[in-house]
């Protein structure tokens, strides 16, 4: 999954196997060498490109930023199965998502509705049983924070994307698959049509209602609701 090549790749730059300036494998050589697909390496990249620690070029590439341009903060993954880490980085999930969903109601232009949109279409596709779903559910909320026009919001949540994916594959593992799938799309309209309203109140309040159903299917217990 992205995560797992995410952290490869990250290790590598920060280890300096990848030299700042460095230019990365292809994503279709990197899909190759993964053994995923190449939606999935792109995924894996738009985390790095968060992080700071990669930079793409329109038709060229991408890159590993040089050392003066990376951003400070990191947040290293943690172990997967320490419930109260996982709970902890899903608590700090909802006030960010819920307030980038209100702000991106007000400031998206037609190419944020058009990520959305993209991203809601494979969803909504005949692979949305596989990873390629959950590849698609990311890039959704990556769209939102993107859409506040906040540099900031996609970079935060960026560096939780990948308890984000965590918690949808273990959402699916709990659940009867077509049932999750379909819910879970769903909501996503919800969001987006709220955002396409303009309306803060109502885009805030979709990305909320998602998000405690989510906890919900995962059995989270959250100190506020």
């Amino acid at each position: 999954m992205p995560t797992r090549i995410a952290g490869q790749i990250g290790r590598e730059i920060l280890e300096g196997r990848i030299a700042p300036g460095e230019k990365l494998p292809t994503e279709h050589l990197l899909a190759k060498t993964f053994g995923v697909s190449r939606s999935v390496v792109r995924e894996a990249i738009a985390q790095l490109r968060n992080e700071g620690l990669v930079e793409t070029r329109q038709g060229v590439g991408a890159f590993a930023t040089e050392f003066e341009r990376r951003q400070s903060l990191r947040i290293e993954q943690g172990d997967p199965g320490d419930r109260m880490v996982f709970q902890n980085l899903y608590q700090l999930r909802i006030p960010l998502e819920i307030e980038a969903a209100g702000l991106a109601a007000v400031h998206h232009t037609d190419e944020d509705l058009a990520r959305l949109d993209e991203a809601l279409e494979q969803m909504t596709g005949a692979e949305r049983w596989t990873e390629h779903g959950i590849v698609a559910d990311l890039a959704f909320h990556r769209a939102v924070a993107t859409a506040t026009q906040n540099e900031y919001f996609p970079l935060f949540i960026g560096f939780i994307s990948e308890r984000i994916s965590l918690a949808i594959q273990a959402a699916r593992a709990k659940a009867v698959l077509e049932e999750i799938v379909e819910v879970t799309i769903a909501e996503h309209v919800g969001i987006r049509d709220a955002i396409l309203s303009r309306e803060s109140g109502a885009a805030r309040q979709a990305m909320r209602y998602h998000l405690t159903q989510a906890a919900a299917r995962l059995d989270l217990t959250l100190e506020a609701d």
